[in-house]
């Protein structure tokens, strides 16, 4: 009787330990598995410009032309910030004192309270993000600083930089990538105007 129950006993924890090994077998294999997934460079310019688009970045940083449906992006200046050859307008400075804001008519140009502030050159000229590190890029996307730079001063509205505080590395790293795979456009942008000098 001891025997049968001894060989009962062995063979149960047999069984336990051959089910232990399978399931750390596959454990191990399904994290190998993740870990191994490559993604290619193309795959993560996709995924920067699908960011680009629903983020909306095109909406004040490509400047647009009128066109049957209204304002369309200009393809060989898309992203490239306010077109620097514009000439600058005036702005009511009564509306603005009053704490409203004014957008030119393709948005790459605002102004209020704030003074005028112009849409960077995204693309990857050097008026643009042409010498931007990636870490520069993801401090000025994140944490809304000019240029990326510690101790530089905070992106201006219309730039809704807060919205963009908790995209991943892997968001910014796509985003980034995109941006230095469109066409260079050499468009150095004017720097902001201060209230007092509008």
């Amino acid at each position: 009787m001891k025997k049968k129950f001894i060989f009962k006993m062995a063979g149960c924890a047999l069984m336990v330990s051959a089910v232990f090994t399978a399931c750390n077998d596959a454990v191990e294999t399904k994290a190998s598995e993740v870990q191994h997934v490559v993604v290619s460079e193309t795959e993560v310019i996709k995924k920067g410009e699908h960011l680009v688009t629903i983020m909306g970045c095109n909406d004040c940083h490509s400047p647009k032309r009128m066109g049957a449906n209204g304002p369309e992006i200009i393809p060989e200046l898309m992203l490239s910030g306010f077109p620097a050859d514009r000439p600058l307008v005036k702005f009511d400075s009564k509306l603005l004192t009053e704490g409203f804001a004014m957008f030119y008519p393709d948005l790459t140009a605002a102004a209020g309270p704030w003074g005028v502030s112009f849409a960077s050159n995204l693309t990857p000229d050097d008026t643009g993000l042409g010498n931007w590190t990636e870490a520069q890029f993801k401090k000025a996307l994140t944490e809304g600083k000019s240029k990326g730079l510690d101790g530089s001063r905070m992106l201006l509205p219309p730039m809704p930089w807060t919205n963009f505080t908790k995209l991943s590395n892997d968001e910014v790293h796509a985003v980034y990538t995109y941006l230095r795979s469109i066409q260079p456009v050499k468009n150095l942008v004017p720097n902001p105007i201060t209230p007092d000098k509008m």
